[in-house]
């Protein structure tokens, strides 16, 4: 697949030939659908509490007389059943993670790269770097370029004028190549990746 580079002006500067294997697939939202359950369900913070019967501060000695009383028989006040009570089956702390193989969470990745492509959102610049870390000016490169909810993925170091530049703009976000992940892709219209992003890709999954 070939897709053509342009740069942030939003000149032409060339053309790069893209992996079949990589971004020529068939998306499967099967395997999609798995693998943003699972990176959702591992960023959950499960600090949900509620306090049982046994962390209630209070009396523990029988409220009347078992008999005699023409009333129901109760024990405790820290039962559920009154107010002020502990509450039954209640959330406690704990981990919401699920497992998913290393081999689906590839090939997952995959399909969202190849998904992208597929319905026009996958955009090549040269590099992501400006000369001067301006908001306003970025912002104007990116309405040349047609961007406003896009996610822009870099080699391995980012380039810290545009990084600061960009993370004011609302609906944009700027990730190394060792972020890139398939719930990121999705939640953006474009994906914009750099040469040296796409050249990362390409080694990793040869």
């Amino acid at each position: 697949m070939e897709l053509k580079v342009t740069t942030l002006e939003g000149k032409e500067a060339g053309s790069v030939q893209l992996s079949d294997a990589i971004f020529g697939l068939e998306p499967r939202a099967d395997i999609i659908q798995r693998c943003v359950q699972w990176q959702l369900n591992k960023r959950q913070a499960g600090t949900h509490k509620a306090k049982g019967r046994a962390e209630i501060w209070r009396t523990g000695k029988k409220m009347y007389k078992q008999k005699g009383t023409g009333g129901a028989r109760h024990g405790s006040a820290r039962v559920p059943q009154f107010r002020g009570g502990g509450r039954a089956f209640g959330p406690v702390v704990r981990s919401h993670a699920t497992d998913l193989p290393k081999k689906v969470r590839a090939l997952a990745l995959k399909h969202a790269l190849s998904a992208k492509a597929k319905d026009g959102g996958l955009v090549v610049i040269d590099q992501a770097a400006i000369k001067e870390a301006k908001t306003k000016a970025l912002i104007g490169n990116f309405a040349g370029l047609g961007l406003t909810n896009a996610l822009i993925i870099d080699g391995a170091e980012l380039n810290t004028g545009f990084a600061t530049a960009a993370r004011n703009i609302p609906n944009i976000d700027v990730l190394p190549i060792q972020g890139i992940n398939v719930y990121d892709i999705l939640r953006r219209h474009k994906l914009v990746l750099t040469k040296a992003a796409v050249d990362a890709l390409e080694a990793r999954f040869k």
